[in-house]
């Protein structure tokens, strides 16, 4: 599946729970009100809001080609944002629900 197809999907599961498809750096992006959990890149990756210290931050950065998101591409990364590559987007609706938890305790 393409990375659109499986943005969509994930924004189809989490609707119920409140989250909107909107846009974030001129992205499309899963929000909870106004607030963004996770957004679909340009590159086809996608990165979501984890929060720095948790542990499912921790699990996605170990995944293969995962890096923290770095919107300027400068070298000043979100400390609390993952980029996760389309080749692990079998992962990707867990990370979201995680950033939704993440979120919703924050």
């Amino acid at each position: 599946m393409d990375p659109d197809t499986i943005f969509d999907d994930i924004a189809a599961d989490l609707a119920a729970v409140g989250v909107t498809s909107g846009k974030m750096f001129g992205a499309r992006a899963l929000k909870l009100n106004t607030k963004a959990l996770g957004c679909l890149l340009k590159s086809g990756a996608m990165a979501f809001k984890l929060g720095a210290d948790s542990p499912a931050h921790a699990e996605a950065l170990a995944l293969p080609g995962a890096e923290l998101f770095d919107p300027s591409g400068q070298g000043h990364p979100f400390k609390d944002w993952v980029e996760v590559p389309a080749a692990q987007s079998e992962h990707w609706l867990r990370l979201a629900e995680a950033a939704l938890d993440n979120l919703s305790a924050g």
